[in-house]
């Protein structure tokens, strides 16, 4: 096996101002000794996981990670530096810059180094003496594990994954023969760092406290399951996780403290306390395919439970639920109106009358057929809401909900209002205490009925008819909609489809306007057509930029840059997020300026749509398509400039960086 980090490695006078500089910086030295064979590739993958989320450490500690297929060995490099690098710790910047490469298919034992490296992290005395150390080879070593930590160091001491840390030593403490104990599950996206990192920090803190922790780290190289009889023993449980936390069944009943991974690693002692007073209260959870819901009424702490994040958390889960009945159902409407215009809406069912030779009864199968999916689109909303509030109890009262916002002509708004109330009703009936002779009838008779019950009530009696209300006074704004008020529209429809290409913002606006086709107007035509015109700027403006000045990207961005064209064309704003990635503070404001252009021009134009997905392939069913088109082309050709221009701009200030980027680094075979 290949030494993990070696005095090539090491850089004690890292001199890069941001992270993705740094993380450069280091993995050029990794393509040096032929431990990454891309280097581009490489680092779209490292600016990918740190979009996920930032790698800053409180202490000073900077792990920029990933797992890629450009990696040939696992490897770490080390940078120091003077002034200290931004990346995104809530104490300030990191003098310790960590770059961790695992391969795609990397093996257990590759991954347990890494693994152990993560885990002495935790340990100041370790850090210290990495801040301390003047040799390159001296800093490997140390690294390495060949060089013993100075004194006092707990380093070697942390535990495996599903072993107890040491039991009750300080006054205060939990008698001797009955201490406090806590299961523990810490988890991450890649599974590299973060993970160990929450695991070593709970187990220090459990050390101090005089608990005993046991903890399952459920990362890249596997895990091993906790005893079931650790968990029956324990008095509570953490969960420091950002990825879902696998088997989670196996903690019901518990009392339960629900947080994300950096929670692990910055406070663990907070988390510890709040098991503690979980205990005292006698909570116990539910655990649903949500958070773990307590049933004294609190929902487990930390950065999960943050009301915004589990929000938008819900709403994404109805709208990817409702996209392919979207997808699906507007293209057969569109095709129908291709065939045979927009009067076949009103043909006769085809059940009564089809003839096989004539186009329009073809035609209006297809409509009807696309008529029927739409009709699920509120009803899936509002279920798939409360399908993400309150797993499989919540769907029933969800869909029934939705389908009385249709009845009653709420619409897309009726139908998210509906999915909230199913799921916050369902997760209250959850907190209830049951006999355990009735907990098998309650999720399936019990639940549905009594929450489809209140849900109903309350979109009928309470909350419907206000809702129905403000759904026409918006339809009629938007049939109103002419001049300024339009183009207004049309660029707050823009930014927020270009803001984050494919996620809550840019959902939010296109479920805005599929909702309006359901009961389709000219004003809401105007915000259809705005709306995709809008998100096919940014991969059609990359593509371009790519194209025009693609000394300014690097190889893989340019590769990528080819595919953009077609994504771009196909309404695929997906298309951009590898360059918002890798350089968010120049192509996202760049993409939703050109966004904000061709809404503008889109509403001023008074272009309407019919379909609500296809891009170029469904210009035929646009009015005034050429416009259209030419909005499409100012909007790419503003935000094509302005990421130009930003670019050049930060390659002037950085002079060197044009040879970095074009010179061949041999690789090692």
């Amino acid at each position: 096996m290949s030494e993990l980090i070696t005095a090539a490695l090491v850089d004690l006078d890292l001199s890069a101002e941001t992270k993705y500089d740094a993380a450069r910086s280091l993995a050029e030295r990794m393509v040096a000794e032929g431990r990454v064979s891309d280097l581009d590739g490489f680092l779209a993958d490292v600016a990918a996981r740190e979009a996920q989320m930032p790698t800053g450490l409180d202490g000073g500690i900077g792990i920029p990670h990933c797992r890629s297929e450009h990696v040939t060995a696992p490897t770490l490099a080390f940078g120091r530096s003077d002034r200290g690098i931004d990346f995104g710790a809530a104490d300030g910047p990191a003098d310790l810059i960590f770059l961790i490469a695992a391969p795609a298919g990397a093996d257990d034992d590759h991954l347990t180094i890494l693994s152990a490296l993560a885990r002495r992290l935790m340990d100041p005395d370790f850090t210290n003496a990495l801040r301390a150390e003047r040799a390159p080879d001296s800093v490997a070593a140390l690294i390495r594990g060949e060089e013993a930590t100075p004194a006092g160091s707990t380093s070697d001491a942390s535990p495996s994954e599903g072993a107890a840390a040491d039991g009750p030593a300080t006054d205060g403490a939990a008698p001797a023969d009955e201490p406090f104990r806590i299961v523990a599950v810490t988890s991450c996206p890649t599974g590299i760092a973060h993970t160990y990192m929450a695991a070593e920090s709970l187990a220090a803190a459990a050390r101090a406290e005089g608990v005993v922790l046991d903890v399952e780290t459920q990362g890249s190289a596997g895990f091993e399951r906790l005893d079931p009889g650790l968990i029956a023993a324990a008095d509570a449980v953490i969960w420091a996780h950002d990825v879902e936390v696998r088997e989670k069944a196996r903690f019901d009943g518990k009392p339960i403290v629900d947080t994300g991974v950096k929670a692990g690693i910055n406070r663990p002692a907070a988390l510890i306390a709040e098991a503690k007073r979980q205990a005292e209260r006698g909570a116990t959870s539910t655990v649903t395919g949500g958070a773990a819901q307590q049933d004294d009424g609190v929902t487990t702490g930390g950065d999960h439970a943050h009301f915004g994040i589990r929000l938008r958390t819900y709403l994404m889960s109805g709208v990817s639920y409702m996209v392919p009945f979207v997808a699906a159902g507007g293209l057969l409407i569109a095709l129908s109106f291709a065939i045979g215009g927009y009067e076949i809406a009103s043909a006769k069912s085809v059940a009564d009358h089809f003839v096989w030779g004539e186009a329009d009864s073809w035609a209006a199968l297809l409509n009807q057929i696309g008529t029927a999916a739409f009709a699920f689109l509120v009803p899936v909303l509002a279920g798939y809401i409360a399908y993400g509030m309150a797993d499989r109890p919540a769907l029933v009262p969800g869909f029934v909900g939705g389908a009385i916002a249709l009845t009653i002509n709420a619409g897309f708004l009726g139908g998210l209002a509906a999915g909230l109330l199913a799921g916050a009703v369902v997760m209250a009936i959850q907190r209830v205490k049951v006999h355990p002779t009735l907990r098998g009838i309650m999720p399936v008779l019990v639940i549905p009925l009594i929450a489809s019950v209140v849900v109903g009530f309350l979109m009928f009696i309470v909350v419907g008819k206000p809702i129905a209300s403000l759904q026409r006074a918006l339809t009629d704004g938007l049939n109103g909609l002419s001049g300024s008020n339009a183009i207004i529209l049309g660029i707050v429809l823009g930014l927020m489809m270009c803001f984050d290409m494919g996620g809550p913002l840019n959902k939010v606006a296109y479920a805005f306007a599929v909702g309006g086709l359901a009961d389709p107007t000219p004003g809401s035509l105007k915000v259809m057509a705005a709306v995709m015109a809008a998100g096919m700027v940014p991969p059609l403006a990359m593509a371009l930029a790519t194209t025009v000045r693609g000394r300014l990207f690097t190889k893989t961005e340019r590769e990528n840059g080819r595919a953009a064209w077609v994504l771009g064309a196909s309404f695929i704003s997906e298309g951009a997020i590898p360059f918002a990635a890798a350089d968010p503070l120049r192509v996202i404001p760049s993409v939703m300026a050109g966004g904000a252009v061709t809404g503008a021009l889109s509403m001023a134009f008074g272009c309407t749509l019919r379909a609500p997905h296809g891009g170029i392939f469904v210009v035929p069913l646009i009015s005034d398509p050429f416009l259209y088109l030419l909005a499409i082309a100012a909007g790419t050709a503003v935000a094509t400039a302005l990421v130009v221009l930003l670019k050049g701009m930060r390659r002037t200030a950085e002079a060197p960086t044009p040879a970095i980027e074009e010179r061949k680094i041999p690789v090692a075979a």
